[in-house]
């Protein structure tokens, strides 16, 4: 019980201080010293109940006072302390800031000011600190209603007693698209124009007050937005997006103006199907768009699409190509001489160059319109007309020469259109079903003659097979009789050769060895001629200069010490005389010379020629 008295005692001093200063502020320093204090983060305010000297009523219309008057003040009050606004005479309401989130932007819409003029839907913007100067708003001219003016997001000390403020998004452009401006405000449209002229220096309709002193038109605009974000008045403009215009590589893209200056005819004297002006200028522009993205404003300028590579029309009612501009295109149906119907099928390939794009749209206004005005009749007349002048069947079989005459005509007429003819094909061509079976069983038949004179000659060609293929194998065994004869003759004759070759070989080396043996022989006799008659030279000087007896006895004693013969024989015959032992001697000395030479073995060839030498 102590300590809760205590805590009591503890709380009920502060207590009992913030109290009395409260008491004091409301009761002492509001009443009697007129004090107020405006938080940091709000402003006051002020309604005046009544003026204690001087004119107390507001002018008619007027809610805001701007000069003292009674009622709601145009003077705001900002945070701080303020004396003399005592309780009994001024009513001060607290209010916050006013916030601008990011991404937002705030309207405007003023309660009081001077009256709109007559015309306009938006009050003209006038210097007033971004409308936080309520009283300079009022005395700078100010008009009541909805304002030009935007406040960007932020904190402002705005009289809400003037100003009533309402937030709406910031206009966001994505990437790829346009923004079509619509304003609501500005100088009418002049006659004949359909949408405003391109103005400057609004910051692309930010600027309200800007773009309408710069002589503004209401209605439609020349001049679009891009990508990005803006702070665009809701008040003043209205937005369409649409996406950018995409000019696809293989075409361009002719644009067809319907605002702008009339501009000189380019196309020239020869050309009477409609003006083609300069970029720029009121109608189909003379250059043509290549591929790209173009910012166009879809509402002043139409952009035709003519596709420059070459373009494939069918005339076929089960094809299409992508391109879709031979949609309504179908089998052609004709009629031939002899008054069948029947159905072909056509394609026609054309090219327009780009230069001469503008002329085909300034002619017929876009390609469809090409396809339909001249493609489509001329191709079909042409061929209806062809199959009259032929039946059925000359015109299957002179095609290739119908579609060369076609390529040619079309390309012909296509040129007066600017347009290039590059070939002409004929598809299907589908005969009525009654004639196809004639034709059908014709063929059959012929077919099948065709195929039995085929087989008779497949029958004819076996039989003379077969008797070739007999003549064949008998031929095999003849060439192979005639073949053994040839290798018998060749073997013969190869076996003679050889026995004359060997025959030749051996008479060849016989001859070779008699005259080689002749050779040897001539050579060997001429040398013991040689030496014999050397030697008998040497006998006969020996002779001549020994005498004959000495020389023989020489001789004989030579021949004896060479060959070891006996000198004394076993039984020794004497004599006396001196011609006696003179002719002994000679007779022992040939006896000698007989033994010496039989003991030589001579052969038999040298002995030949020695002694052929020796008969010579």
């Amino acid at each position: 019980m102590e300590i809760e008295n205590i805590l009591h005692s503890a709380w009920f001093v502060p207590g009992t201080i913030i109290i009395t200063c409260l008491i004091f502020y409301k009761f002492i320093l509001r009443v009697f010293f007129g004090l107020v204090i405006i938080p940091e983060d709000k402003i006051g305010l002020v309604t005046k109940k009544f003026v204690l000297l001087g004119k107390q009523e507001l002018p008619e219309g007027r809610i805001i006072a701007t000069n003292g008057e009674a009622g709601f003040q145009a003077q705001t009050l900002a945070p701080g302390i303020y004396f003399w606004k005592w309780i009994w005479q001024y009513s001060i309401h607290f209010q916050p800031f006013t916030i601008i989130p990011t991404g937002k932007i705030g309207l405007i819409l003023a309660k009081d000011g001077r009256e709109l003029e007559t015309g306009r839907i938006l009050a003209r913007k006038v210097e007033c600190d971004s409308f936080q100067d309520a009283e300079a708003f009022l005395k700078n001219g100010g008009r009541k209603g909805r304002q030009t003016g935007v406040i960007a997001p932020g904190s402002y000390r705005i009289n809400t007693l003037l100003f009533e403020i309402s937030l709406t998004d910031m206009t966001q452009i994505p990437d790829n698209a346009v923004g079509i401006i619509t304003t609501l405000e500005g100088k009418p449209l002049e006659e004949g124009q359909i949408a405003g002229k391109i103005v400057e220096e609004h910051n692309k309709f930010q600027d309200v007050d800007a773009f309408l002193n710069n002589g503004g038109y209401k209605g439609l605009q020349e001049q679009v937005i891009l990508a990005g974000s803006y702070f665009l008045n809701p008040w003043f403009v209205l937005l369409e997006m649409v996406k950018m215009t995409e000019i696809p590589i293989g075409s361009v893209g002719v644009v067809i103006s319907y605002v702008g200056n009339e501009g000189k005819d380019l196309s020239g004297a020869e050309f009477k199907h409609g003006n083609i002006v300069e970029r720029g200028c009121k109608g189909v522009w003379a250059e043509a768009l290549g591929p790209g993205k173009y910012p166009i404003n879809p509402y002043i300028m139409k952009t035709e699409l003519v596709p420059t590579t070459n373009l494939v029309l069918n005339w076929a009612s089960a094809r299409s190509e992508s391109h879709q501009l031979d949609k309504n295109l179908s089998t052609i149906t004709v009629r031939s001489k002899d008054g069948f119907p029947f159905n072909l099928d056509v394609s026609q390939i054309i090219h327009i160059p780009s230069n001469e794009a503008p002329k085909v749209i300034a002619r017929f206004g876009n390609m469809m319109n090409l396809v339909g005005q001249v493609l489509e009749p001329t191709i079909g007349n042409y061929f209806r007309n062809s199959a009259q002048d032929s039946d059925v069947i000359a015109f299957l079989g002179t095609r290739k020469e119908r579609q060369q005459s076609a390529r040619e005509h079309i390309s012909n007429v296509l040129e007066q259109y600017n347009v290039s003819a590059v070939d002409t094909l004929i598809g299907d061509i589908v005969p009525p079903d009654t004639l196809m079976k004639t034709l059908t069983d014709r063929k059959i038949a012929e077919e099948q003659k065709t195929t039995f004179e085929v087989q008779k000659l497949a029958q004819e060609t076996r039989q003379s097979l077969e008797k070739e293929t007999a003549v064949a194998d008998i031929q095999k065994e003849i060439v192979t009789a005639d073949q053994g004869v040839l290798i018998a003759e060749r073997v013969a004759a190869a076996a003679v050769k050889k026995a004359n070759g060997e025959a030749e070989k051996t008479r060849l080396l016989a001859k070779a060895n008699a005259e080689q043996i002749s050779l040897m022989g001539n050579a060997e006799a001429e040398k013991i001629l040689a030496i014999g008659r050397s030697n008998a030279e040497a006998y006969k000087l020996s002779v001549e200069a020994m005498g004959d007896d000495n020389f023989t006895q020489l001789k004989v004693m030579e021949s004896i010490a060479s060959q070891n013969v006996k000198i004394m024989p076993d039984i020794l015959i004497g004599g006396s005389g001196d011609s006696a032992n003179g002719g002994i001697s000679g007779l022992l000395g040939l006896k000698l010379l007989e033994q010496l030479d039989a003991k030589k073995p001579v052969k038999r060839t040298e002995k030949r020629n020695f002694d052929d030498t020796s008969q010579d």
